[in-house]
């Protein structure tokens, strides 16, 4: 029998070596023929000898050397030595013979083996930090190449124990690396066939959770709950937000892609035991990174704009969302997984909230003061540079928006000229949201329109504000979330506006003047047509002088079309009645404006804000 305190999990193949690795009857096979007699005594002498040369205990020389760093060929004559020892205690246990000196003698032998691979394991760990730090590992490409360039790795076939055409394609470092996760893997599969997996996994789990530890904690990652988050100052939150995004990025690209990669490859040889210690080492971890999102979400009191960093972290789970399920495929950790997607969700419900938020800031907008010359208002400004930054999250609002009830067409504002899109062609959720608040907004700037005193001014200010959202919508990723029909529409509404801004600006101007310019009239009528257009246009000009129109297209448009109107129609009068009113003297008495001198005016307009100083007095023309 053998002896107390030996290890009999060694001698019984029925028995698993270590919950969750192989067993002996799985790893270790008897040969058919049996050994013999003297072929057991010489394989335990050979073991004996390289065992106590590496026995601490006993000899100062192994007691400060590492066997691994020392000679190489050596170390992996030590591990053949003892996977022989172990298949000699196999058969043995399987003849019978349990009782045997041979089998004490050999299990003797295991356990100083053992216990020396426990220290030459615990020393490639500890002193390959760098090497094996999850940067360095992560640089293999992925956990499949890493595997099959390390195990076709053959120390036998390499005298000089170098890497042959391996080596040339890999750096120093990696070098290093790959040597050391060879060497992790060849004592973990003697351990762990030994039945020593506990104390394999112990040593490999301390010292590899604080790395990871150390690495979470200097990428800024800490425990930090709802009534502190609240507390904090944006400008303190939204820096915290940058440091987990910037942990997020390196977290997925090394930190546990490099650990995912070490583990699978050095416990290569049981499914359950890389589960268990890829589990230990990163649960927390994990966890702890991904529960920041949801804590944020949470924030009670939040402005409309802070919805961009909730977006940003949004993005930052979703895009890694394959990685994310790789590396933390295992069922012992799905904690992780669901702690991601329950991030994702109350950052989805916060976003909807907020877009509510801005619909409602839009709406309760209550600001009396007008913009000078009918300019683009400060809400149009703000809300445009808002959705447009929206635009640049079109996909990620997509699956946000997605499952999101549309809102009821009741609650719409009720004004027909920006009635929405007939539904006859339904649109994708996020164009209705899109288009919902630009219409909100478009409302809004409708009711401010009616502070204008001047009726053409607020026509002129519609017009402004609805192309600079159109210019806005053009110039950012809005014009793939609204359709063209929607754009092609408010196109249309912008021309309606200019042409309302030129009927009520310049209608008097037009009707001072006949029907028929080129009507035979009396000198008398000639001269009354004459004062009134004259006074007419310079009215109206003057109103019109401090008027802006910022898109320069629009401005063209508007100027060409009031020009086409207006100096045709006057010219045509001016050249069929200048004679009837008498000499050259006569004219210059009645005629203050020439055609082109009211060409030249109507250049000046619309461009007050644009230039140093305003247009000429036409009193002072001629």
């Amino acid at each position: 029998m053998p002896r107390k305190g030996m290890r009999s999990l060694c001698f019984s193949p029925e028995t698993p070596l270590f919950q969750g690795s192989v067993s002996p009857s799985s790893s270790i096979t008897s040969p058919a023929s049996g050994f013999s007699e003297s072929m057991i005594e010489q394989i335990i002498d050979t073991a004996a000898i390289i065992v106590a040369k590496w026995d601490g205990e006993t000899s100062p020389y192994a007691k400060v050397t590492s066997m691994f760093y020392e000679s190489k060929r050596e170390a992996m004559h030590f591990i053949r030595s003892v996977n022989d020892l172990r298949k000699i205690m196999h058969f043995l246990v399987s003849g019978q013979d349990s009782g045997s000196e041979n089998l004490i003698r050999a299990q003797r032998l295991m356990q100083i083996a053992m216990k020396r691979l426990q220290k030459e394991f615990y020393q490639i760990l500890s002193m390959n930090r760098a090497h094996l730090d999850p940067e360095s590992v992560s640089t293999r490409s992925s956990r499949t190449s890493t595997q099959s360039s390390l195990s076709d790795y053959d120390y036998d076939a390499s005298p000089d124990y170098e890497f042959g055409a391996a080596k040339e394609s890999i750096s120093e470092v990696e070098e290093v690396s790959f040597m050391a996760m060879s060497d992790l893997k060849s004592i973990a599969d003697c351990m762990i066939g030994s039945g020593y997996a506990k104390e394999c996994v112990q040593i490999y789990n301390m010292i590899r959770k604080s790395i990871i530890n150390e690495g979470i904690y200097k990428l800024g990652i800490e425990k930090v709950s709802s009534s502190k988050i609240n507390k904090m100052e944006w400008d303190v939150l939204n820096l915290k937000i940058k440091d987990w995004l910037e942990a997020m990025k390196i977290s997925m690209r090394t930190l546990f892609t490099g650990e995912r990669i070490l583990c699978d490859f050095v416990f290569s040889s049981s499914d359950s035991i890389r589960e268990s210690c890829f589990s230990e080492i990163t649960k927390e971890g994990a966890v702890l990174l991904f529960e920041f999102p949801e804590v944020v979400g949470k924030v009670k009191k939040s402005s409309p704009e802070r919805i961009f960093r909730l977006l940003g972290m949004y993005t930052a789970i979703s895009d890694n969302w394959p990685e994310i399920e790789t590396i933390f495929s295992f069922e012992s950790i799905s904690a992780v997984r669901s702690q991601a997607l329950n991030s994702m969700a109350r950052l989805s419900e916060s976003v909807r909230l907020l877009l509510l938020d801005f619909e409602s800031m839009i709406r309760k907008d209550s600001s009396k003061t007008t913009v000078p010359g009918g300019g683009i208002h400060p809400l149009t400004i703000y809300s445009m540079n808002y959705l447009t930054a929206l635009g640049d999250y079109g996909n990620i609002l997509t699956d946000i928006i997605s499952d999101w009830p549309p809102p009821a067409i009741s609650s719409l504002p009720e004004i027909s000229f920006y009635s929405p899109v007939s539904n006859e062609s339904p649109a994708a959720p996020i164009s209705d949201r899109i288009s919902r608040l630009i219409l909100v907004l478009l409302c809004k700037l409708d009711s401010k329109a009616k502070y204008y005193k001047d009726v053409a001014v607020s026509y002129l200010f519609l017009a402004n504000n609805l192309q600079y959202v159109i210019s806005r919508i053009h110039k950012s990723n809005l014009h793939s979330l609204l359709s063209k029909e929607w754009i092609t529409k408010h196109e249309v509404k912008v021309n309606q506006l200019a042409t309302s801004y030129e009927r009520f600006a310049w209608g008097n101007v037009l009707a001072s003047l006949p029907a028929n310019p080129t009507a035979p009239m009396k000198p008398a009528e000639a001269k009354e047509c004459f004062r009134k257009f004259s006074i007419s246009f310079e009215d109206a000009y003057w109103k019109q002088i401090s008027c802006v129109v910022p898109n320069s297209m629009l401005r063209d448009q508007i100027k060409v079309s009031i020009g086409r109107k207006l100096v045709a129609v006057y010219q045509n009068f001016f050249d069929s009645h200048k004679s009837t009113i008498g000499d050259e003297k006569s004219i210059t008495l009645f005629v203050r404006f020439y055609p082109e001198d009211v060409g030249n005016y109507l250049s000046d307009l619309f461009i007050r804000t644009l230039t140093s100083g305003g247009g000429s007095s036409p009193s002072s023309s001629s």
